[in-house]
């Protein structure tokens, strides 16, 4: 029997090539026509596997989600509640580094995705399981969930503009080195990343002190 020319269509193969499309050029460069011109295939043969653009799109976030390790929220992990959130959170931060484009997709929150589900699920569970209440515990998620996508949504650094003459010391006296931030951005983000994150958790950990001083039996 002779080969197929051309490699089946598969919904994996449309997330796979709709997202290297997104990485690469952004959301606006993704249209059924495109994406079907880069798989070589008529455009209605997508609709046999998605109903609509949007559905490709929640696709391709899910497959950004489902990169983000949850091991340390699984309950025989020894890790903290709050160890179990720094990691879950660098984690969360690298996943969506590699993918900037669809982090606007992905802070409007699961909505139906699988992957987006388990995540939310993972760290709701983990909270009421370390002595969180549950209205805590949600709160808990949807700060983590701002705070991370906020930082991959763009980077502070690269704000400024690498010319000097931009920052005139009449208009801005404090300014005097803003130039050179572009040239240091993954320092200077890394760096606001890791001081928001240290601050953020011992903020978590004063707020979580009456908690744990209950009687988990009461």
């Amino acid at each position: 029997m002779a080969r197929p020319r051309k490699p089946l269509l598969s919904r994996d193969r449309i997330v796979e090539t709709a997202g290297a499309l997104v990485d690469a050029e952004g959301l606006a460069a993704l249209s059924t026509r495109r994406l079907a011109a880069e798989l070589g295939v008529s455009g209605p043969s997508l609709y046999n596997h998605f109903r609509t653009k949007d559905e490709i799109l929640d696709a391709v976030a899910d497959a950004v989600s489902a990169k983000i390790d949850l091991s340390m929220f699984a309950a025989d992990d020894p890790r903290d509640w709050d160890t179990a959130l720094r990691d879950w959170a660098v984690s969360y931060r690298a996943a969506l580094h590699d993918h900037p484009h669809i982090v606007p997709v992905l802070a409007q929150g699961p909505g139906r995705r699988p992957a987006g589900l388990k995540v939310a699920d993972a760290v709701f569970g983990a909270m009421v399981r370390a002595g969180w209440p549950p209205a805590q515990a949600t709160s808990i998620g949807a700060l983590m969930r701002y705070f991370v996508t906020g930082s991959a949504l763009g980077s502070f650094a690269r704000g400024f503009v690498d010319d000097e003459t931009a920052y005139d010391p009449a208009d801005y006296p404090h300014l005097g080195q803003a130039h050179l931030l572009a040239e240091r951005r993954e320092k200077v983000d890394e760096g606001a990343f890791d001081t928001g994150l240290r601050a953020l958790l011992d903020g978590l950990r004063t707020q979580f002190a009456p908690y744990a001083r209950q009687d988990p039996a009461s």
